[in-house]
């Protein structure tokens, strides 16, 4: 009898399963799980993609199996039917993906029960605990001399006090994303007045309780300034390894996700990213986030995700095929070190034109600017020659990606 955490499953090829080829269980069936699936596939490893949505992996000729579960986001629920699925799909010794920070916090707070069924990548929270709540990321980045943004931990509107001398704007955002971005669809919230930021911090810190609420300084400038190291982390060095300039985002301020990246060169925040995943010992794959303050000069840590991130998929164009090197690692195949070759790009076009259109009206992006950008593209997130069906998909979605969660 199939759970209750079990909706469906459905076994996509129609050729004989290979059953001693490892696989790899893909959590979450949107743009961003799809390149792990188009990675992995293109290796000839079978892929077994779980969501609670619909979503456009399935659709992929690389996906081997799908399973919609009841929730991929509460941790109880998600480790019920992930062990359920195993035993029903042959999945053992399969290696997980997670594609959101809470799948992340479930997975390495149960890594020992997890891996008596699957290969679990995700590291001991003992490491994960220091990108799952930004309070302790600043903490510890404040401790290696990393530079981050003036934050304030107010547990009431009365310390809100402090802030009175400093201009605004502000921003109000959560130390633990996932308690406020499925509550509104926003990253943070951006306070322009003093009256505002009290307002505003009042609301969020009903949303998610008094106490996980920051108030930060907002670094002036856009996507020119937006940039994050990604790699393949292991034994304190980087086996594989890529920085990259976020140009845009969606939306454009405070961002939920990158529309248009480009792969550059940005030594410093190598250096600082290294530092900062020695000291909490980490292991996999990972990005983390900066603003480069043009006031000062100095590259501010913002955020460390703890799993794949949305553009991944430009790994394969500059030389560095994140999500297989991961899975090459966790079953034994030598793993290669690259680092990316800058000058690639990538982009989201269900997510860029919007996103474009919006600096277009407000003067921060020149439609000449735009169409070169474009032209200059290496790899778009969803459409492929090779594999079109997920693309056909992502547009028949979009009412429905809109009203689920804004794209």
């Amino acid at each position: 009898m199939i759970s209750r955490y079990i909706k469906s499953v459905a076994v996509l090829t129609t050729e004989k399963p290979n059953n001693t080829k490892i696989g790899a269980v893909v959590l979450g069936g949107d743009y961003q799980g799809l390149g792990v699936v188009r990675s992995l596939g293109r290796h000839g490893v079978p892929v077994c993609v779980v969501d609670d949505e619909h979503s456009i992996s399935r659709f992929s000729k690389y996906t081997t199996k799908v399973a919609t579960v009841l929730d991929v986001r509460d941790e109880h629920s998600l480790v019920t039917s992930l062990k359920e699925l195993c035993q029903k799909l042959g999945l053992e010794g399969w290696v997980l993906y997670p594609t959101r920070d809470e799948q992340v916090a479930a997975f390495s707070r149960n890594r020992s029960e997890l891996s008596r069924f699957f290969r679990v990548p995700t590291p001991d929270w003992e490491s994960v605990q220091w990108a799952w709540d930004k309070r302790n990321t600043y903490r510890r980045a404040s401790e290696l001399g990393i530079p981050i943004p003036r934050t304030l931990y107010p547990q009431d509107v009365e310390q809100l006090a402090e802030l009175d001398s400093v201009s605004p704007p502000f921003a109000i955002k959560p130390a633990i994303k996932e308690h406020f971005i499925y509550a509104t669809k926003a990253k943070a919230w951006c306070a322009n007045t003093h009256g505002e930021l009290r307002t505003l911090f009042q609301k969020a810190s009903e949303l998610v309780g008094p106490g996980e609420v920051m108030v930060q300084e907002v670094i002036p400038g856009g996507g020119a300034q937006q940039f994050s190291y990604c790699a393949f982390f292991r034994d304190g060095e980087a086996v594989g390894s890529m920085t990259a300039r976020r140009r845009r985002q969606h939306p454009l301020q405070f961002g939920r996700a990158s529309t248009y990246v480009e792969a550059v060169d940005a030594p410093v925040i190598e250096e600082l990213s290294k530092q900062f995943l020695r000291a909490i010992n980490y292991y996999g794959l990972v990005e983390v986030e900066y603003k480069l303050d043009p006031r000062d000069n100095q590259y501010k840590l913002l955020d460390v995700n703890a799993r794949t991130w949305g553009y991944h998929s430009i790994g394969r164009n500059v030389g560095v095929d994140f999500s297989y090197m991961l899975y090459s690692d966790q079953v034994g195949i030598p793993v290669t070190p690259s680092r990316a070759i800058p000058g690639a790009s990538w982009v989201r076009m269900t997510t860029d034109i919007p996103a474009a259109l919006m600096a277009y009206l407000g003067k921060d992006l020149d439609l000449s600017t735009y169409v070169r950008s474009l032209r200059n593209c290496s790899v778009d997130a969803v459409f492929s020659r090779e594999d079109p069906m997920p693309g056909l998909a992502e547009i028949l979605l979009v009412p429905y990606l809109a009203l689920k969660r804004g794209f």
